[in-house]
């Protein structure tokens, strides 16, 4: 599993839940956020670099730090014996530097250089730890100097750039003006007591000594707390605390013909107290150890269109990928993106059932913390509710500070990983059906569809891992869903088949018109999505969804057999 997927060369966007760095050592860590000093020297750098730089022949018209203090605590365990346990401090700074003016600056797109992105990639610099406020002062100087020479290299090139190419489809600004804001989040110490933890996975994770054919049971646990300094020159301050505990569990058998059968659970929270019981933990370890079994043994699916039930999870994922990076504004002017929501604005793409909702502010739904939860978005905009799709009608794009036509300005959605420039990305994705009907209700008009187009069954996608899609020109623009659990509903009523072996691929617009009815239940996915700027966290939470036409297409595999000698664990049991 992989958070990105070299991104800036496959125009690929990848959701998938939580994985974990492992590394070594640690026990109960308690951090802080850093003391004022860090706040000093930033401003006293960027004070001093704006008044310097202001004398050149292109002076900056806007600088910005932010400095991202992460802190971390990693266990993993793996049948029942601990692998690693480690605690890791990084401080990473972040330079936004514009030379020329709103209107253009050296962040515009060159065009004819695939994925540009304004520039963009990683370009983070490691800061000094601690208050030593020269030696942080050093590190801007040097960093600021850095950033200040590229900039104005590139503006050049953008110049150039305009001056040769045909006339752009949009002439929006470059940069929107916001208004500065100022706001400090109290930082409590953030304990993660590994000694606790590392018992409980230990415990849970021998479980899966039982079937000597499961070749993998590892459970991670993380705990961060990211703090973010944000000053720029327009005179926005902000301090933000983002507390965040994940645990994931995954294990994996295989069948006789070589394919590799995974399952994942990933439980996140805001605190561990947040957390399932341990009583939760066995409860879901042993039911993935019996699915694991019945996977194995599992007939192969074939390759199938028709209609199809996805599960609140999955359809969660399915909207994030056919939609979400489809609404990120800065892909609307991008020469080398499809657009395909551009000139959807006020027109209908859904059933009129349907609302679409990226809300930053929601910290919980349905009593799960929500991972994409941000007060502030990472160019210091506060994060606000968008309503994408309203009663079907697409109404708006998810933007950074980068406008689009008719979008000038951001609406806090201007997201990255620590190191990456930030575009415009997703938060938290909610879709909102107001018309619905008991989850039965659902299957018996699965079983309805499959009559009327003569299909012998349908199918359900009960729970995913994950998925990707496409937004180029030059490729097709193309979704694939990545299911773990998928049934045969079979139209005459016999009892659900278990299969394996099959994922949910399409294009948007064609899928989006089959959307035919949403049931009463949720289901919520969170996870990270690695794109260009990043990996970051999101949520995704939808009602199950009836389809009228999906189409699936067969998994890859592996060609080597089973382990020819039986498990030493199973040997031992003998």
């Amino acid at each position: 599993m992989k958070i990105q997927r070299s991104v800036l060369k496959t125009a690929r966007f990848a959701l998938i839940p939580f994985t974990l760095l492992v590394l070594t050592a640690g026990c109960t860590v308690e951090v802080r956020a850093a003391a004022p000093p860090l706040l000093n020297a930033m401003k006293t750098e960027m004070q001093r670099s704006m008044k310097e730089l202001s004398t050149k022949e292109r002076p900056p018209y806007f600088l910005s730090y932010c400095v991202t203090d992460i802190q971390t605590a990693n266990i993993s365990v793996s049948f029942g014996n601990v692998e690693a346990v480690n605690a890791n401090s990084t401080r990473l700074l972040d330079i936004d530097m514009r030379v020329g003016d709103y209107k253009l600056d050296n962040t515009h797109v060159i065009r004819g250089q695939a994925f540009d992105f304004g520039g963009g990639g990683r370009g983070g610099k490691v800061l000094p730890l601690g208050n030593d406020e020269m030696a942080i002062r050093q590190s801007l100087w040097l960093a600021t100097d850095r950033t200040y020479k590229q900039a104005v290299e590139r503006y050049g090139k953008v110049v150039t750039n305009k001056a040769v190419k045909v006339k752009e489809e949009d002439l929006s600004d470059d940069f929107s003006r916001e208004k500065p804001v100022t706001h400090v989040d109290d930082v409590p110490p953030f304990a993660a007591d590994t000694a606790q933890w590392k018992g409980i996975m230990k415990r849970v994770t021998s479980l899966f000594q039982r079937d000597p054919k499961i070749y993998q049971a590892r459970m991670y646990f993380q705990a961060d707390l990211n703090v973010k300094y944000f000053i720029s020159s327009e005179g926005t301050e902000v301090v933000s605390a983002e507390p965040i505990v994940k645990l994931f569990l995954v294990a994996n058998t295989k069948a006789d013909d070589g394919m590799v059968l995974p399952l994942y659970k990933s439980y996140t929270a805001f605190s561990t107290e947040r957390l399932p019981n341990e009583e939760a933990l066995r409860k879901d370890a042993e039911d993935m150890i019996a699915m694991l079994g019945r996977l194995r043994t599992a007939p192969l699916a074939e390759t199938y269109t028709g209609p199809a039930i996805l599960s609140g999870r999955s359809s969660g994922v399915f909207f994030h990928e056919i939609f979400g990076h489809r609404v990120e504004g800065h892909r609307q002017k991008d020469p080398n993106s499809s657009q395909t929501f551009k000139n959807f604005v006020g027109k209908k793409i859904l059933p009129d059932f349907i609302d679409v909702v990226f809300d930053p502010t929601l910290k919980q739904r349905d009593g799960v913390d929500l991972v994409g939860y941000f007060k502030f978005d990472d160019e210091g905009v506060e994060g606000k509710k968008v309503t994408a799709v309203e009663n079907g009608i697409f109404k708006s794009f998810l933007m950074s500070r980068s406008p689009i036509e008719n979008f000038p300005n951001s609406n806090g959605h201007g997201r990255r990983q620590a190191g990456y420039r930030c575009v415009a990305r997703q938060s938290n994705l909610m879709v909102i059906a107001k018309q619905q009907v008991s989850y039965d209700s659902l299957r018996t008009a699965l079983r309805t569809e499959c009559k009327k187009q003569n299909k012998e069954y349908g199918l359900l996608f009960e729970d995913i891992s994950g998925g990707f899609t496409f937004t180029g020109r030059t490729v097709p623009n193309a979704f694939n869903v990545q299911p773990l659990v998928v049934y045969k509903i079979y139209a005459d009523g016999r009892a659900d088949e278990l299969v394996r072996g099959v994922d949910l691929i399409g294009t948007p617009l064609a899928t989006f018109n089959n959307i035919i009815a949403a049931a009463s239940d949720i289901g919520i996915f969170n996870g990270v999505c690695g794109a260009e700027s990043g990996g970051v966290p999101v949520s995704a939470s939808s009602p199950s969804i009836l389809v009228s036409t999906i189409e699936v297409q067969k998994k890859a595999k592996s060609q080597a057999k089973p382990p020819l000698l039986p498990s030493p664990i199973g040997a031992a049991k003998q």
